[in-house]
């Protein structure tokens, strides 16, 4: 009777390690596969759809410019990733099967939730060919997906002379504040000396560094908007041609933001929801859409 029930309790155990093992046995995520999207000079729109598992955890997109991917390959030390996350409960990456949606990248901050970058910000090269890939995240489910094939997509063309520049570049080419590295102010002198007024309230230029320094955090539009505000403003001050649209759109920036004080300077809010149309229009003019053209 002890031997029998030994072997039982060894079958037994057996069994277990059996089903432990499938258990911990996950299967792979389809592969996501990834589009050209609209160009700016400074910027692409990659579209992502998920696959026949969908993208539950989020994805992450990489990339390089053609010219260094044909020198180095991937492992790149100049390779630049953004991490798009399923996983908070405001995320808008935790896509369903066949679901898509558009990611920018280059010259952004990623004002959404779950977004993170080892480039945050930093414009695309106008005239230039960029190489990008993506997988899709691992969670408690599913191993993380294979790459996508490589995709290929190119900025516009450079611009010149009447032309903008985005957020990014503005961010960059101000005083120490705006550019620790310590090259030369470049800022149009008139808001180098009186500033900008956005909304009602006028900032200095170390303020106005400081909120392009900010990245919008907990869906504040306000800060998403000031940004793109504070480039146009720039442009114009720059010497950037402008129609009444244009003129329209940075009317209603300045009416919708009002008394509001900016981040970091202070500390108002105003829902994305609100704000990304105008944002939108604004971003178009800076980054070369609409208006004049973005600058080489």
């Amino acid at each position: 009777m002890k031997l029998k029930l030994t072997l039982t309790s060894l079958l037994a155990l057996a069994v277990l390690v059996g089903l432990g093992v499938a258990v911990e046995a996950k299967p792979t995520l389809s592969t996501p596969t990834i589009t050209c999207g609209t160009s700016t000079g400074s910027s692409i729109s990659i579209h992502v759809t998920a696959g026949a598992t969908g993208l539950p955890a989020g994805f992450t997109v990489q990339w390089l410019t053609l010219a260094e991917y044909q020198l180095n390959g991937w492992g790149s030390a100049l390779l630049c990733d953004a991490s798009f996350s399923g996983v908070p409960s405001c995320s808008q990456y935790n896509l369903a099967a066949g679901q898509s949606i558009d990611v920018q990248i280059g010259d952004n901050l990623f004002d959404m939730c779950g977004e993170s970058s080892s480039c945050a910000s930093t414009p695309l090269q106008c005239g230039t060919q960029y190489v990008f890939r993506a997988f899709g995240h691992a969670n408690s489910t599913y191993n993380r997906s294979a790459f996508t094939p490589n995709l290929t997509c190119s900025t516009l063309p450079c611009g010149g002379g009447d032309c903008t520049f985005t957020q990014g570049y503005w961010k960059t080419h101000g005083n120490p504040d705006c550019n620790p590295s310590g090259g030369a102010d470049l800022w149009p002198q008139a808001v180098i000396d009186l500033g900008l007024m956005l909304g009602t309230n006028t900032y200095t230029e170390e303020d106005l560094c400081s909120i392009l320094n900010t990245a919008p955090a907990g869906g504040n539009g306000l800060v998403s908007l000031a940004h793109q505000l504070i480039a146009a403003k720039l442009n114009i001050a720059n010497g950037a041609s402008h129609d009444a649209a244009i003129d329209s759109a940075i009317a209603s920036a300045d009416a919708m933001i009002g008394s509001k004080v900016i981040p970091p300077v202070g500390g108002d809010f105003l829902p994305s929801s609100t704000t990304s149309a105008l944002t939108t229009t604004l971003d178009n003019y800076n980054s070369g859409l609409t208006g004049p053209g973005h600058c080489p």
